[in-house]
């Protein structure tokens, strides 16, 4: 498979055209964070306080049952190989009064692209998009996120990416037919907040034919978070006692990342919820300048968790 095809095999969802409001976007990658391929049941709790620990927004009853209504009815309509295939996100949504937990029993049919769509997130920016309060500035940074590693995305029709946000409809309404418009209220507005509060930095340009303004193209750099993102607060699957899935996770692929390929070190580390969680903070001291590790950053952090001598390391 070829990188670009790795790179942009990006869950249907993503590319799927539909128009949720920021409290659904919410929802959602709330939602998506808390997916556990080992739960035998598709049925997951979605507790409102986490949620608001996350973001720093309130979430209202009255609010929150109109948004699952709705998302809930909504048809995604997903193209294959085969043809076509119409589905929904629910089978049932059941509030839990008094408890402030929702619980959200998801279709069968929808769980392949919703595990799609984690497997190309971490926790790290998951937490980053629910605290993007646009949302356009959550779709388009769902879309940068394919691109990242290639450094700029492919080139949008302007028009079609107006579909893609919910600005233009099968009928040719547009809900900001002016340039400047769509630049002012979307662009600029989700640049601004995805640079400010993600791990991307991304920049946009629009190309000309003839005299009109025809594509948009996205840059897409990687930068450290600017605000550290509470190492708690993803509440997902645990891969032993004590760890989070997304903490394991991410934690396997920073040993990738940092080259520890020694199966009786990873074995030691991975099966270890304090060096779990010891890697992860490494990893974003590092991404964040706190640590200082330009030569050997795998090294240090077999030192730092006892593994090895520190005369064994490669100097920093």
């Amino acid at each position: 498979m070829s990188k670009e095809l790795e790179i942009r095999q990006h869950n249907a969802l993503t590319n799927a055209r539909y128009d949720y409001t920021e409290l659904q976007l919410d929802l959602l990658f709330f939602m998506v964070s808390r997916l556990r391929k080992d739960q035998k049941t598709a049925t997951y709790e979605l507790p409102i306080k986490e949620l608001t620990a996350l973001t720093g927004k309130q979430y209202h009853l009255p609010y929150l049952r109109l948004a699952t209504a709705d998302m809930g009815s909504r048809m995604f309509e997903v193209e294959d190989k085969t043809g076509y295939r119409q589905m929904w996100m629910f089978q049932s949504v059941h509030y839990l009064v008094g408890q402030g937990i929702i619980e959200i029993k998801l279709s069968e049919a929808v769980l392949p692209y919703l595990f799609d769509l984690k497997d190309n997130f971490t926790s790290y920016t998951l937490a980053a998009a629910l605290r993007l309060s646009s949302k356009y500035a959550k779709r388009i940074y769902q879309y940068c996120s394919q691109w990242k590693d290639l450094g700029e995305t492919k080139k949008y029709d302007i028009q079609d990416f107006k579909k893609l946000l919910g600005l233009l409809d099968e009928k040719g309404n547009e809900k900001m037919a002016r340039l400047s418009d769509f630049r002012e209220s979307v662009l600029d507005v989700a640049v601004k907040q995805i640079n400010e509060h993600t791990e991307l930095h991304i920049s946009y340009k629009l190309e000309k034919r003839v005299r009109t303004y025809k594509n948009i193209v996205f840059t897409v750099k990687s930068q450290a978070l600017a605000e550290t993102i509470p190492f708690d607060l993803v509440a997902t699957a645990q891969a032993m006692p004590g760890v989070q899935q997304s903490h394991f996770d991410n934690a396997a692929r920073i040993l990738d990342e940092l080259r520890i390929t020694d199966a009786k070190h990873r074995q030691t580390i991975l099966g270890s919820a304090a060096h779990v969680a010891e890697v992860n903070r490494y990893n974003h001291d590092l991404k964040t300048g706190k640590v200082k590790a330009s030569r050997n950053p795998g090294g240090l952090l077999l030192v730092k968790l006892g593994l090895v001598a520190a005369k064994v390391a490669k100097p920093v």
